[in-house]
């Protein structure tokens, strides 16, 4: 099951139970954040979701609260609340290793080894990079999209020569081949931007670095492009964890 964690009006997730218990112990996540599945009707708090037992309402009290004693202990320093519309925390050492890093092959070796294998080393690392994701933002579509458009490629590939020949014996081929090969671009561009959702939510949420990437570079470069910002994400995340170790 999934949960979306609400916080100051903005919406973050979905998470996993797992993901909220981590983000609990490394205080990215508040107990008193709300909380929501899909299969929930309202909101609860994050400690009601890991601690089910605990009511999600303090009772409330019999008397007025001018009858009621004072309390024997001083309260809590105002500080040691914190709220629930609080701001997230800004990315520490602890987050940026909390999660694998992105695949940090340079684009230029990706480009280089891309043409001496006629792209077929890009449709592997396609799915490298896809798989990277699918662990670090489990809702991607990425993978899907990739290898729903890399099928369709490959059928349409082997549907190409038939195509060829006929149209060369003055047959009448098929056009249904021709919309097979659009769907497979479809697809893979879908991909693409499924990446750039997914990198953009988790490096927003979980990961926060203030993270967007531009749709035009994305669709006229692909994959290398989608290299060369998984390139600047490493940079920034070697940043941050050389600025907490060394201060």
């Amino acid at each position: 099951m999934h949960y979306h964690v609400s916080r100051g009006g903005q919406t973050y997730g979905p998470y996993t139970l797992a993901d909220l218990q981590r983000y609990v112990a490394s205080g990215h996540i508040l107990l008193s954040d709300l909380a929501k599945s899909d299969d929930m009707p309202d909101w609860v708090t994050v400690g009601q979701i890991l601690s089910p037992a605990e009511p999600s309402v303090p009772a409330a009290p019999t008397e007025p609260a001018w009858q009621q004693p004072a309390p024997q202990t001083p309260p809590q320093p105002y500080a040691a609340s914190t709220p629930a519309y609080a701001a997230p925390q800004p990315p520490s050492y602890t987050t940026a290793n909390l999660y694998p890093d992105p695949p940090n092959l340079h684009w230029a070796l990706v480009l280089l080894f891309d043409l001496l294998t006629c792209g077929l080393f890009q449709l592997v690392w396609n799915f490298v990079i896809a798989a990277w994701l699918k662990r670090v933002q489990p809702n991607t579509k990425a993978v899907l999209y990739y290898a729903i458009g890399y099928g369709l490629l490959v059928i349409y590939s082997g549907l190409s020569f038939p195509i060829y020949l006929a149209h060369h014996l003055d047959t009448h081929p098929h056009f249904g081949a021709g919309l097979l090969g659009l769907a497979a671009w479809i697809f893979r561009l879908l991909a693409r931007f499924s990446v750039k959702t997914s990198l953009e939510e988790h490096f927003n949420g979980p990961e926060p670095i203030g993270y967007t990437m531009n749709p035009v570079l994305l669709f006229f470069f692909g994959g290398l492009f989608i290299q060369a910002e998984l390139n600047r994400i490493n940079e920034i995340k070697q940043a941050i964890r050389f600025r907490d170790t060394t201060y």
